[in-house]
C-alpha cells in the first residue's frame, strides 16, 4: 500500500506535519488508512456522484467519504465543506470546521471573488475576525475553494495570514486541470482535460465565461463514470455550454447525444455545433473557426485513440 511505503521510507522526525490523501474504490478503504495513520485532522473536499458505477450510490459514497471523519479523535477537527450539500448535510459529533465561498460568517470563508483569465483574487475571512486579501494564478471557484479549505487548515495549525497569503501567490496551476496554454496565432487553451465531473464542468465553463473573448469554443467528449446518471448530467451539461460558448465541438458521434439534446433544448444554433469521430477530426474543425483572440477548452479526457 502506498501509505505504508511513505511512512516507512519517507517520513522523518524532523517531519511536523503528515498530510494523507485517502480514496476509496469501495466502503472500508478510507477506514483502513485512517487505522494506518490516526488522523487528528479531516478535510473533506467533496461528495459527488463521479465514481457511482463503483460504489452504486451517493449514500455509499457518503458513508465511505465520512469513515474519515468518523476516525477522528475527540479532540480532532472536521473540516467540512459547506458549499457540498452532500457534505453540509450529514451531520458530525464531531468538532465542526466549517468553510466555503457561499455563505458569510462560517469559520472560514471566501468574499469579493473575481477572476481574470489570469487568475482569482478574493478575500480570506476567520471566524476570529481577521481577513486578507489573497491572489493566485488559479483559475475557478474550485481552486478558491480548495484555497480556503487549505488556508483552514493552515491556520488552525498557527500560521499567519501573511504566511499564507505568500504560499498562495507561489500556487501553480495542476497540468491539464484549468491550464493555460497560449498557442500560436492568439489563441488561448485552457486544458482542463483530466478527471472531468459535473462540479468540474461547471466550474471551467464558469471560467470561460470569464474571457472577453467572442470566440469561445468547447472540445468536449462529455462526462463518463456517471452511472445510470451519465445521461442525464451531459444533457445538463450541454445546456450549460450552450449559454456559455460561441462554438461547440463534440468527440464521438454516439457519445455527443445527451449534450447535443441539452443544446437544443436551450435553443443552440446548429450551425454552431459540430460533432466530431475523434479528437484529431475536433482538432481539425477548431483550427478552421478558431482565429486571433479565441478561447478553446479542452474538456475531459480526448485521448488520441478515441474513436467510434
Amino acid at each position: 500500500m502506498g501509505v505504508i511505503k511513505t511512512i516507512r521510507t519517507m517520513l522523518r522526525p524532523t517531519h511536523e506535519v503528515f498530510i494523507c490523501e485517502m480514496g476509496a474504490k469501495k466502503t472500508g478503504d478510507i477506514k483502513e488508512i485512517c487505522d494506518l495513520v490516526s488522523p487528528k485532522f479531516g478535510l473533506l473536499t467533496s461528495i459527488g456522484p463521479q465514481h457511482l458505477e463503483t460504489f452504486k450510490s451517493v449514500n455509499n459514497i457518503i458513508s465511505t467519504k465520512f469513515e474519515l471523519i468518523d476516525s477522528l479523535p475527540e479532540y480532532g477537527a472536521a473540516f467540512l465543506n459547506f458549499d457540498n450539500d452532500y457534505i453540509r448535510n450529514k451531520s458530525t459529533s464531531k468538532r465542526l470546521i466549517a468553510y466555503g465561498t457561499r455563505e458569510k460568517g462560517l469559520q472560514y470563508w471566501a468574499e469579493d471573488i473575481s477572476f481574470s483569465s489570469r487568475g482569482s483574487t478574493f478575500t480570506f475571512k476567520t471566524y476570529k475576525g481577521q481577513s486578507i486579501e489573497l491572489t493566485t494564478k488559479l483559475l475557478g471557484l474550485h481552486n478558491v475553494l480548495n484555497i480556503v479549505a487549505a488556508g483552514a487548515v493552515a491556520c488552525e495549525l498557527g500560521m499567519e495570514l501573511e504566511s499564507i497569503s505568500f504560499a498562495v501567490k507561489l500556487l501553480k496551476p495542476v497540468p491539464h486541470r484549468l491550464e493555460l496554454k497560449e498557442q500560436p496565432g492568439g489563441v488561448t487553451v485552457i486544458d482542463d482535460a483530466f478527471n472531468s465531473n459535473p462540479e468540474g464542468a461547471k466550474a471551467a465553463l464558469e471560467v470561460l465565461s470569464k474571457f472577453e473573448s467572442k470566440n469561445k469554443i468547447l472540445i468536449t467528449p462529455g462526462m463518463v463514470e456517471l452511472g445510470d446518471k451519465e445521461y442525464e448530467y451531459n444533457k445538463e451539461f450541454g445546456g450549460l455550454a450552450a449559454r456559455v460558448c460561441d462554438y461547440v465541438i463534440l468527440v464521438g458521434v454516439k457519445r455527443a447525444v445527451p449534450m447535443k439534446e441539452g443544446m437544443e433544448e436551450s435553443n443552440y444554433p446548429q450551425d454552431k455545433l459540430y460533432v466530431a469521430k475523434n479528437l484529431n477530426d475536433a482538432i481539425n474543425k477548431m483550427r478552421t473557426i478558431a482565429g486571433e483572440g479565441s478561447v478553446v477548452l479542452f474538456e475531459n479526457d480526448l485521448p488520441d485513440t478515441y474513436n467510434e
